[in-house]
């Protein structure tokens, strides 16, 4: 049932009783800015997308450049027919590109994808091509591979750069780091970044090493922890206050914040922010199985059960036991068709803390004469964690070498912070 009290005007409301015709969202103005409301509609977070009377007027007359990949999608509530011959008003669903492609006043000109992707197809490390948006038929311009920053002529006639993507609060997950690269691009170019933010499902807590920075890579850039506990939008503010770009530029940077939002916020996400991430218990586990991507132990790729399981042929005989097959995200999983020893723990509990029980019990158990890889140190920030594991140290000792430089960061990050 639609509520008609906002509906002052006698003249809107015979207007929208009698025009019975469904409008596209290209051509109409989102309904909150006409008075429109859904009746019990409950308070949930609102991504900073769906702000839109927060950054629209910012982009009109514009020259745009969007950074977006599958989870850069809003919800508005708009004008619509809610039954034959009924006018009404309705949350419709876009992704942003589409949503700012079609309003009237804005020019999109192109796009840039970061790692999987635009549609968010491609394997992790998988080099992302350019090409062309079908929908739209706007550039696709790859932000991973070669190209991790854009050019001073990818960025040639563009007024605004809009920053959207869904992240999930660990160091290694190189969605911070596409961003580094884009607000060093436009703050030597003179070009405004505009970021909508998205809750970061992991910010209620902070853990791991801090990264040393002669071990700076695209999977850790900045000399924080593995997981930081703040939103993309807050990172965003310590990159820039932290001098963090090159040669301490600034780039002009508006955030547009989460509304009804805190950082103890249970947030599960809509949609998987990449190919093996599938829902709530891998990304909570993501942070602490990751490490397993450095060794020669599968975290899961190649099963439906991603960065919730691990094993290896070189474990311990156990009863549980996968085979990794070729599947969307992993053309190539580690140990395809072996049979793989190791561990279930989709039923474990949501981890508060970096969890190093599942690494160490790993590596005692492991059979072959290599276990670590050269990534490894690049996914800790640090050669210590593989010492330590190596030289037997518990992982009670080896959190209390943390201690130190967590208190840091923490200084250092509650200058940043947005939101409690």
């Amino acid at each position: 049932m639609i509520d008609f009290k906002p509906f002052k005007s006698t003249y809107l409301f015979l207007f929208l009783m009698l025009n019975f015709q469904l409008i596209s969202y290209a051509q109409i103005t989102p309904v909150e800015s006409a008075g429109l409301k859904v009746e019990s509609e409950q308070i949930t977070v609102k991504v900073g997308a769906e702000s839109t009377h927060l950054y629209l007027s910012l982009l009109k007359n514009k020259n745009v450049a969007i950074v977006a990949n599958q989870t850069s999608v809003l919800s508005v509530i708009q004008r619509a027919e809610v039954a034959p011959n009924v006018m009404g008003a309705k949350k419709v669903t876009h992704h942003l590109v589409d949503y700012l492609h079609n309003y009237k006043g804005i020019n999109v000109k192109k796009v840039f994808a970061p790692e999987h992707g635009f549609r968010g197809k491609a394997d992790a490390g998988e080099v992302v091509k350019d090409g062309f948006d079908t929908k739209t038929g706007l550039p696709i311009i790859s932000l991973y591979g070669k190209n991790k920053k854009p050019s001073a002529a990818q960025l040639k006639g563009i007024d605004v750069v809009v920053f959207d993507i869904q992240d999930v609060g660990a160091r290694f997950y190189t969605y911070i780091s596409s961003l580094h690269y884009v607000m060093e691009a436009c703050a030597e170019q003179g070009i405004q970044v505009i970021l909508l933010d998205r809750p970061n499902p992991n910010a209620y807590y902070i853990d791991g090493p801090v990264l040393e920075l002669e071990h700076t890579s695209f999977v850790g850039m900045h000399k924080v922890p593995v997981v930081y506990g703040m939103t993309i939008g807050e990172y965003g503010k310590m990159i820039n206050g932290e001098k963090w770009l090159k040669n301490g530029i600034h780039c002009d940077l508006t955030v547009i914040p989460v509304g009804n939002y805190n950082h103890q916020t249970e947030y599960s996400l809509p949609i998987k922010p990449s190919p093996n991430l599938p829902n709530d218990k891998s990304i909570n586990l993501y942070a602490s199985l990751c490490f397993f991507e450095g060794t020669n132990v599968s975290a899961g790729r190649g099963t439906e059960m991603q960065f919730q399981i691990y094993g290896s042929p070189y474990l311990a005989k156990s009863e549980f036991t996968f085979t990794p097959k070729v599947n969307e995200g992993a053309k190539y999983p580690k140990y395809k068709n072996i049979l793989c020893y190791g561990e279930n723990l989709q039923e474990v509990e949501r981890l508060n803390r970096l969890d190093l029980s599942f690494l160490i019990k790993a590596y005692k158990q492991n059979t072959s004469n290599e276990f670590f890889n050269n990534f490894f140190t690049k996914l800790a920030g640090t050669k210590k964690l593989k010492q330590q594991i190596e030289k037997g140290v518990s992982e009670n000792e080896i959190r209390k070498t943390w201690e130190k430089d967590l208190e840091a960061f923490k200084v250092v990050r509650s200058k940043y912070l947005i939101y409690q």
